[in-house]
C-alpha cells in the first residue's frame, strides 16, 4: 500500500509503486512512474514521461520533468529516467532530453543531487556521483560513475567528466575533465588527480601508476594527443585505470583543460 496525502494531484494513468510516500499537494503527470519504496515530500512536482526507481526520495519544491529549457523544443515527446536510489533535495530541477540529443535525460543509481542543482536536457550522469548545491549541468553534459562537482559550480554544455573526477566548488567548467583527475578554478583546470577519493575506491598499485602516466600527458612539453597516442600503444592491458584516461583523453572533444609546468633546462 501507498501512503498517498490527500491533497495531492495524481494524474489518471500515472504508475505508482508500492510503499510509495507522496506528501500535500504534490502533482503528478499521467505519464509518470514512481518505483516501489519511493518517497516524494511535499509540493513536489513531477511532469512529463518521467521514471524514477525505486527508492527514490525526492524532497519538498524539486521540480522533475518539466520540459527542456531548449528554444528548439516544439512539444514532442521526450523523457527523463532516474535510476534507483537517488537523494534529489529541495528546489532542484531536472529536465527530460530533446530531439536533438536522443530525446532522454539518464540518471544513473544512488546519486545525491544537493539544493538547488539543475541537470539539463539530454544529460547522462552515472552512479554514485555527488552534486552540492546549486552545482548546475548544461544540456548534453556527461558524468561518469562517483565523479563529485562543488557547490555553485556551473558545467558548459557538451562537456565530459570522466569516473572518480572531482570539480572543486565555484569553478566554472567549459572543457572535457578526464576520469580520476581534480579540476579547479574559474576557468577550472587540472590540478593533479583526485586522489583523495582515489585512494578509497583504486589500489595503491592503480594509483602510482596513474601519477605516471598524469604527468607524462600534462606536466611536460609534449603535445597532448601525440604522447596519449605513444602510451596507449605501450600500455598494458591490465592496467584498467591509465587505458580509460587515456581513450578519453584521446576521444575528448571539447579539449583538456590543463597548463603546462615549466621544466628548468
Amino acid at each position: 500500500m501507498s501512503n498517498i496525502h490527500p491533497t495531492a494531484i495524481i494524474e489518471d494513468g500515472a504508475k505508482i509503486g508500492k510503499d510509495v510516500k507522496i506528501g500535500a499537494f504534490v502533482t503528478i503527470s499521467s505519464k509518470a512512474t514512481i518505483g516501489d519504496n519511493s518517497i516524494i515530500d511535499a509540493h513536489a512536482v513531477i511532469e512529463g514521461d518521467t521514471t524514477i526507481g525505486e527508492g527514490t526520495h525526492i524532497f519538498s519544491h524539486a521540480v522533475i520533468g518539466s520540459i527542456p529549457q531548449d528554444l528548439k523544443y516544439q512539444g514532442e515527446d521526450v523523457k527523463l529516467i532516474i535510476g534507483k536510489n537517488n537523494k534529489i533535495r529541495e528546489f532542484t530541477l531536472l529536465n527530460p532530453g530533446t530531439r536533438g540529443g536522443g530525446g532522454v535525460t539518464r540518471i544513473g543509481d544512488n546519486n545525491l543531487l544537493m539544493g538547488y542543482v539543475h541537470i539539463g536536457h539530454d544529460v547522462k550522469m552515472g552512479d554514485n556521483c555527488i552534486l552540492a548545491n546549486g552545482a548546475t549541468l548544461a544540456g548534453h553534459v556527461e558524468l561518469g560513475d562517483r565523479v563529485v562537482i562543488g557547490g555553485l559550480t556551473p558545467v558548459h554544455q557538451f562537456v565530459h567528466i570522466g569516473d572518480y573526477a572531482m570539480i572543486a566548488g565555484a569553478s566554472a567548467l567549459s572543457q572535457d575533465v578526464p576520469p580520476y583527475c581534480l579540476a579547479e578554478g574559474n576557468r577550472a583546470t587540472l590540478r593533479g588527480l583526485n586522489l583523495t577519493g582515489l585512494r578509497r575506491y583504486i589500489s595503491r598499485d592503480s594509483i602510482d601508476r596513474l601519477k605516471v602516466v598524469y604527468r607524462e600527458l600534462f606536466e611536460k612539453n609534449r603535445p597532448l594527443q601525440e604522447t596519449t597516442q605513444r602510451l596507449l600503444e605501450n600500455i598494458e592491458e591490465d592496467i584498467i585505470e591509465v587505458k580509460k584516461l587515456l581513450e578519453f583523453v584521446s576521444k575528448s572533444k571539447r579539449g583538456i583543460p590543463f597548463r603546462r609546468k615549466k621544466i628548468n633546462g
